[in-house]
């Protein structure tokens, strides 16, 4: 399969999940994105539009203590510290959005991590 094929999947399964799942104030959204050498991680409050807390492996404070941004490490350091951003931003309560990735490997040890970290999904 080719890759552009692979990527068009994935943003049709992406617009799938999205048409079910949205953040409120109350609950804001918890998207993943990840990329061959990187994850991120945002917080956002749909209503408003508005990405409230943010992490990624292209910091420069992830860049200095991680080997790679595209392997479970760093997608556990990258779920620890989106949760502990976020509790200092007074959110417990967020609603997972996979981005149409596959609930394994760096997209499960992310969300694994943030759960630990303090988060409610």
């Amino acid at each position: 399969m080719k890759p552009q094929e692979k990527e068009r999947l994935r943003q049709r399964r992406h617009r799938r999940v999205r048409s079910r799942v949205s953040g409120t104030e109350d609950r804001p959204r918890l998207n993943v994105s990840r990329s061959i050498n990187h994850i991120y991680a945002q917080i956002i409050n749909d209503s408003t539009g508005q990405t409230l807390v943010s992490a990624s492996t292209v910091e420069k404070s992830m860049r200095t203590t991680l080997k790679t941004g595209g392997n479970v490490e760093a997608a556990i350091a990258v779920g620890s510290l989106v949760a502990e951003r976020a509790l200092a931003a007074g959110l417990t309560k967020v609603v997972f959005d996979r981005g149409g990735y596959k609930y394994h490997g760096r997209v499960k040890a992310l969300a694994d991590s943030a759960r630990s970290g303090g988060l409610d999904f």
